[in-house]
């Protein structure tokens, strides 16, 4: 029996994630993962940030206090996690990325796991600067989609 993809939201809240045990790499692997691909949370990696400390996006701010709980309890792998100022998340691409980060000032760019480039702001006021003084910058909002 095969089941539809999740539906996924566009992130409201943002959150680099550190193991506190770095001897348990291997579990903080296999928690991130899985709770990527149950949905509990998105996980970005950053250029800024490189693969071992990945960005997670919820909706709701309680998810991260679930995600924070099964890495513990489930995997073993307790992490700590670092808030991020952005409240917005658009799908951008490859060409509009060093743009985006060149004139949006608290502006970052974020890969999923399925290689979308999502650019994150703090407000919507930066992001309406951004796209009324670069109008050709690529600028897609995020709908309910699924992956």
């Amino acid at each position: 029996m095969q089941f539809p993809p999740l539906t996924t939201f566009a992130p409201e809240h943002f959150a680099v994630c550190h193991s506190k045990d770095a001897a348990k790499h291997k579990q903080f692997r296999k928690g991130i993962q899985q709770l990527d691909s149950e949905g509990v949370v998105q996980v970005l990696t950053s250029d800024r940030r490189g693969d071992g400390t990945p960005v997670l996006a919820v909706v709701g701010p309680m998810q991260f206090e679930v995600a924070q709980h099964r890495m513990a309890h489930e995997f073993g792998a307790p992490v700590e996690l670092d808030r991020l100022p952005y409240s917005l998340a658009l799908r951008t691409d490859e060409a509009s990325a060093p743009g985006i980060l060149a004139a949006a000032r608290n502006a970052e760019i974020l890969r999923r796991a399925d290689g979308e480039l999502l650019a994150v702001f703090p407000d919507k006021w930066g992001l309406r600067v951004l796209q009324q003084n670069k109008p050709e910058l690529t600028l897609e909002p995020l709908v309910a989609a699924q992956l």
